[in-house]
């Protein structure tokens, strides 16, 4: 009679048997209950694999520190190359479960550095993010104050000024003209020229973004 093949989980390239000595002392490590340990385990699992799916979209640049760095195995890089390549939708699920097993072989530090560049890379959205907010402040400003075109201009001292003031005075004439047409409760509506200006200093913000050694110390 063919033996029944014994329950377990992996944990850092190890296998751990379904109470064994090891599996009640990661129990005991993870606080609390077996059913918490469990749920943690599972947890701590499913965000390995997280990473994994993760590095998927990872910048090459970063891909090649890590290996370089922190000696990433070739049956990782071997197994991410093969995900991408498939496009069979249960395929891809074995293959993500796959690379799920080899993430979990990875020590701490390994794992960590993963996490740093994932994080790295995700820094200019933020960035982006902030400058939008930034440009919608502005054109604001621009719109409603007529003392702010001089403050941009010192933000921006090549700035187009005519075409500028020209927007800001057709956005305004836009304004006076939806807020007549509107009902009350209704979302405000914008033109063109509104839309305009905030593109202008979008970009205008943009262009501060350059590095300091690229930007500076040419005189």
């Amino acid at each position: 009679m063919p033996r029944k093949p014994t329950k377990g989980y992996f944990v850092r390239g190890h296998f751990v048997a379904v109470g064994s000595e090891l599996d009640l002392e990661l129990k005991r490590e993870l606080k609390g209950s077996v059913d918490m340990s469990k749920t943690d385990l599972k947890k701590h699992m499913d965000h390995l694999q997280s990473l994994g799916e993760s590095l998927l979209t990872l910048r090459s640049d970063l891909m090649t520190r890590l290996r370089e760095q922190h000696e990433l195995s070739d049956k990782l890089i071997d197994a991410l190359a093969e995900a991408r390549r498939i496009t069979n939708f249960e395929g891809k699920r074995r293959q993500m479960q796959f690379i799920g097993k080899l993430m979990r072989a990875l020590d701490e530090d390994t794992v960590a550095a993963i996490e740093a560049a994932l994080e790295e890379q995700r820094k200019p959205s933020a960035q982006e993010t902030l400058r939008l907010h930034q440009a919608e402040q502005w054109r604001d400003r621009l719109v409603a104050d007529d003392d702010a075109l001089t403050d941009w201009l010192r933000q921006d001292p090549e700035a187009d000024v005519q075409h500028l003031r020209a927007l800001i005075r057709q956005a305004r004439k836009d304004a006076q003209t939806t807020a007549a047409q509107e009902k009350p409760g209704e979302a405000q509506r914008h033109g063109k020229a509104y839309r305009e200006i905030f593109q202008i200093v979008r970009q205008a913000l943009g262009r501060d973004d350059t590095p300091p050694d690229e930007s500076s110390d040419h005189e």
